[in-house]
């Protein structure tokens, strides 16, 4: 295993157990992050505080959440993971998934390092 694969499951794990600071502890403070859901942007931001503060907020949007590493692939300064996504919802979203409901999506999510910090990180479903 390499040290970006031991860094990609330090934040899966985080992520998986709602622990924000376990998620960015490998992290630039100038994270760029980005979410493409069908090929659109829903989310882009710039910076660790930023990346933090909705990180706090997303907690409160599931009741359980579950990110499963598929494959792992490694291109230069970058590392793509396909992940298997599992999360019950514990709000009612307006015009999507209500209270209680299982989601199942797949997906990948591309983290570029430099060094041994991730300084973008890109997610699509």
């Amino acid at each position: 295993m390499t040290n970006r694969e031991t860094i990609i499951k330090n934040y899966i794990n985080g992520y998986n157990r709602f622990d924000v600071e376990q998620m960015v502890a490998d992290f630039d403070e100038h994270i760029a992050f980005k979410n493409l859901h069908n090929g659109q942007v829903t989310m882009s931001l710039i910076g660790l505080l930023a990346f933090k503060q909705q990180a706090e907020d997303a907690k409160a949007w599931f009741s359980e959440r579950t990110q499963t590493i598929i494959a792992i692939h490694h291109v230069g300064n970058s590392t793509e993971i396909e992940i298997a996504y599992k999360a019950i919802v514990a709000v009612d979203f307006p015009n999507g998934p209500q209270k209680g409901q299982t989601l199942s999506l797949s997906g990948k999510s591309v983290f570029e390092f430099d060094g041994d910090k991730i300084i973008r990180l890109t997610d699509m479903s």
